[in-house]
């Protein structure tokens, strides 16, 4: 919901929420005392970001009452948000929303399903607890994907095995092309029943008579262990951990005893 040039919002008075969120009030812009639903409205038509901890007052959509920040309007009674934080000044339908202080800012719970990995700096399901690989303050980084903000993202961020964090939508497209992580190739998802298809193909299709004895040095991107391996057109499986995640890392040689 954008406002005019005045700061008066332009919407039909007792018009709830927008497309981010379900409230009953506008909140007073800090930085450009303009009304707006949400601080994503205010930062796609300003040139400016909306500090969401520093808005102070909050207009009632009914009686538009302009007032403190607060759950219920004091002049009519209209609920501003099912759910409400004093801190975020977040208003919306409740959605198990809880305030995590270690990240600063709301999450969609519910709370007991989560919990804060203060290495990572990101609260995570309570299923990946001792489950997962920590990177540090790996959720401040940008998505890989769309270079955009994960941390306070209203995105769900999906975390790969290697520790490396997506937006769940980014995700989703990423396997549609691939199933390697950008930033350093390890396998997103578990390939364990493709690789022993693949060592099905790899079997059925022998290579012509002049490479049967070529091998070559793979570096694999899930151990990142090194190997020497016989050289095939369907892939090259890492020694180590059976993955045909792998590169080559080098010429091909021919066994000497075949030469």
């Amino acid at each position: 919901m954008a406002a005019t040039e005045d700061g008066v919002r332009s919407p039909e008075r007792g018009r709830r929420g927008c497309e981010h969120y379900d409230r009953g009030c506008l909140l007073k812009a800090p930085c450009c005392d303009k009304l707006y639903t949400c601080r994503l409205c205010h930062d796609t038509n300003e040139d400016h970001q909306l500090d969401r901890f520093q808005v102070k007052e909050v207009q009632c959509i009914n009686c538009e009452k302009i007032q403190r920040a607060q759950q219920t309007c004091e002049e009519c009674g209209t609920l501003f948000g099912e759910y409400y934080c004093g801190i975020c000044h977040l208003f919306d339908k409740d959605k198990k929303q809880y305030h995590c202080e270690n990240c600063g800012i709301c999450r969609i719970g519910p709370k007991e399903d989560f919990f804060h990995c203060l290495k990572c700096n990101l609260c995570l399901a309570m299923n990946l607890r001792g489950k997962h690989k920590c990177i540090e303050n790996v959720s401040r980084q940008n998505c890989p994907i769309c270079l955009e903000d994960i941390h306070t993202s209203r995105v769900v961020a999906h975390v790969l095995p290697c520790g490396h964090l997506l937006h769940r939508t980014c995700y989703e497209e990423m396997l549609k092309e691939g199933y390697r992580c950008p930033l350093c190739m390890h396998s997103a998802l578990d390939m364990t029943r493709y690789w022993r298809q693949l060592d099905n193909e790899v079997a059925q299709t022998p290579m012509p008579s002049e490479y049967q004895n070529v091998t070559v040095d793979i570096l694999c991107n899930d151990c990142n262990r090194r190997s020497t391996v016989q050289f095939h057109i369907l892939g090259m499986k890492c020694k180590v951990c059976d993955s045909y995640n792998t590169a080559q890392d080098g010429g091909r040689r021919v066994s000497v005893d075949q030469q």
